[in-house]
């Protein structure tokens, strides 16, 4: 028995949190989608592919890079580091094929301006905090 209590400290630590399950990707209410494959939101965050299908210019909102909400968006939904994503869009600045995203410091700011923006896509984490937000204008992707 003395074993085993260190060993469920041990399993429930590697649990995931339930932020890292709970991320939403959210769009432009205009945005004519209902789901997104994870190989195409990987284009749309890498910043190549840069249209929807009806041709509307696509505005992609990103978080600081340091932000959690962010990490755990980058590698639950896009399978993919921070690093990587940064790296990427600095290549493409430097390199003056590019640009990179429009980085907000809030999740508060990431549903205003994913709300405002024609063609905008975000993430946000669906926590308890955020579930009391209207978001009448922002529409959920579903990703697969």
């Amino acid at each position: 028995m003395k074993r085993l209590i260190p060993l469920l400290g041990i399993l429930l630590t590697l649990l995931p949190l339930p932020q890292a399950i709970a991320q939403e990707v959210v769009v432009h209410q205009k945005v004519h989608q209902e789901e997104i494959s994870r190989n195409t939101l990987r284009a749309i965050f890498g910043m190549r592919l840069l249209k929807w299908p009806d041709g509307r210019a696509i505005k992609v909102f990103v978080l600081q890079d340091d932000h959690t909400t962010h990490i755990t968006f980058s590698k639950s939904i896009l399978h993919m580091f921070p690093y990587q994503l940064r790296r990427a869009w600095d290549r493409q600045v430097y390199s003056g094929t590019g640009q990179s995203p429009n980085e907000v410091s809030s999740l508060k700011e990431m549903s205003e301006k994913v709300a405002s923006t024609p063609g905008a896509i975000g993430y946000l984490s669906h926590s308890i905090e955020h579930q009391f937000e209207t978001k009448l204008d922002l529409k959920v992707l579903h990703v697969w």
